[in-house]
């Protein structure tokens, strides 16, 4: 059976991001999706997406520690989470491990409880629940919590360093766009893997996951899907 078939209902965590935002607007476009609901922790700024396509989008502004309060009464098929941060940007390794870590298993949790075919989660490529690199050891750690929950479908997308417009300023990624034509002719071989990605690339291969076939019944299926398997996915578009 094929979710897109017969339309989905999608939940988006995380839709005010780099990632998120590209998610966003291409659900929005998605004659397949029928309905998105977002969780954001602050308003959404106005978009043309949101004017053009704003009848089927509903916006829950909560504190994500009250996640599943805030999520009383919502229905998704397939649900997506694009959360991140930087421990710059949450203070501490401690609040870094809370947004990375936490929510996207509290989020996991509750799309098993209440049915979702489909999670749809951003990690990060060299994700590894034993690396001695903090933020790969936290990504890692999410993913296998994620697959102990013992979801239908579970679609991890590992990215390596994402380029786009972002409100604030991270000089790692900045450094990537200017250096990106350079990467691309340089990067060849086996070293294609490692070139930064645009995160509207990331959100297309969320979408297409999203849109894929639904397996039904059976043991719960778990697919990672690597920087250079999403950078494929523009050339197949």
């Amino acid at each position: 059976m094929n979710e897109a078939s017969r339309g989905y209902r999608s939940l988006v965590l995380g839709a005010t991001g780099l990632v998120g935002s590209a998610l966003l607007g291409q659900l929005l476009a998605d004659p397949q999706c029928m309905a998105v609901t977002i969780l954001v922790r602050r308003p959404l700024r106005p978009s043309p997406d949101m004017q053009v396509y704003g009848s089927k989008l509903t916006v829950l502004t909560a504190d994500l520690d009250r996640m599943e309060e805030a999520l009383t009464g919502v229905e998704a098929d397939i649900v997506f989470c694009t959360l991140g941060t930087t421990i710059k940007k949450a203070g501490s390794q401690e609040a870094f491990r809370v947004v990375d870590l936490e929510y996207p298993i509290t989020l996991g949790e509750w799309a098993k409880t209440h049915g979702a075919s489909k999670y749809i989660v951003v990690s990060a490529m060299g994700a590894n629940a034993s690396s001695s690199i903090f933020y790969n050891r936290v990504k890692g750690e999410m993913e296998a919590r994620l697959t102990e929950i013992g979801l239908p479908e579970l679609h991890i997308v590992r990215p390596s360093l994402l380029l786009g417009k972002r409100e604030e300023f991270r000089l790692g990624e900045k450094a990537a766009i200017l250096l990106s034509p350079l990467m691309k002719l340089l990067m060849v071989g086996r070293l294609r893997m490692y070139r930064p990605v645009q995160a509207a690339a990331v959100a297309a291969k969320m979408v297409k996951c999203a849109n894929g076939r639904v397996v039904l019944g059976g043991r719960p299926i778990t697919q990672i899907y690597e920087n250079d398997a999403i950078t494929a996915t523009i050339i197949d578009e």
